[in-house]
């Protein structure tokens, strides 16, 4: 039997008041295996009606309305939105009340806000995006100086685990060759272990972004969360943001 209420993890970083933020769990749902039970992805072959109540559950524990994204691992970043499945992977508001969210189960979820409390994103980076820019691309929607930027690394697969060839390896170096501190030789040939939180503050600090909080997670390893890694029929977790309504 679950819990009514859904088991939320709360970031820790210095965000102004009235940003608020929470990641999920497996735990405090009603979905069944291999998604239980708090899974919140409507397109990973769970029962409709498991994944509708316990979205219904996170709703009414964070009281913001989530904005759920159709995620492709592109860079498009929407005007969050609950009435609309934007195709995005990441989303801003400025709007109190609206929640923005990614739902991972691997990739890096990033959370955005400002100093002042205005203004608040979500982004969700697997290597493609985050090589392509999707972090850069979400930053430019707070539309201010990014030395009054905060951003916070959720759950994600960790360095120990994120086994890539060498084509990843070249992607990030070929923008930024101080990438190459985030990978290592692995036991395989042509093969390297990357460690994506690296990747992530190298290149937030290329744009000037240095209030970089959380990452030392891995999904993986950790019981808590999805993992596609560690079974590729399995669920997905949410990474939310937002402003407290007034």
């Amino acid at each position: 039997m679950s819990d009514l209420a859904p088991s939320l993890l709360i970031p820790d970083w210095p965000a102004p008041a009235g940003v608020r933020a929470c990641v999920t769990t497996r735990a405090g749902g009603v979905s069944l295996a291999p998604y239980d039970t708090f899974n919140l992805g409507d397109h990973v072959g769970d029962a409709p009606g498991a994944v509708a109540e316990n979205r219904r559950r996170l709703t009414d524990e964070c009281a913001a309305r989530p904005a759920w994204l159709k995620q492709v691992h592109g860079l498009a970043v929407a005007y969050a939105n609950p009435q609309v499945i934007d195709e995005a992977d990441a989303s801003w508001t400025d709007t109190p009340g609206i929640a923005c969210a990614v739902m991972t189960a691997d990739c890096l979820p990033a959370l955005f806000c400002d100093r002042a409390g205005t203004r608040v994103a979500a982004a969700h980076a697997g290597w493609r995006g985050l090589a392509g820019g999707v972090l850069e691309a979400t930053l430019d929607t707070l539309a201010t100086d990014p030395a009054d930027v905060l951003v916070w690394l959720g759950p994600a697969i960790g360095p120990q685990a994120f086994e890539v060839g060498a084509e990843v390896r070249e992607a990030f170096i070929a923008t930024h060759p101080d990438a190459d501190a985030a990978f290592v030789a692995g036991a395989q040939p042509g093969k390297f272990m990357a460690d994506i939180y690296q990747l992530a503050r190298i290149r937030l600090a290329a744009r000037g972004v240095t209030a970089v909080h959380g990452g030392g997670y891995c999904t993986v390893s950790d019981p808590r969360f999805f993992s596609y890694r560690r079974a590729s029929t399995t669920g997905r977790f949410a990474s939310l943001v937002w402003l407290e309504s007034r």
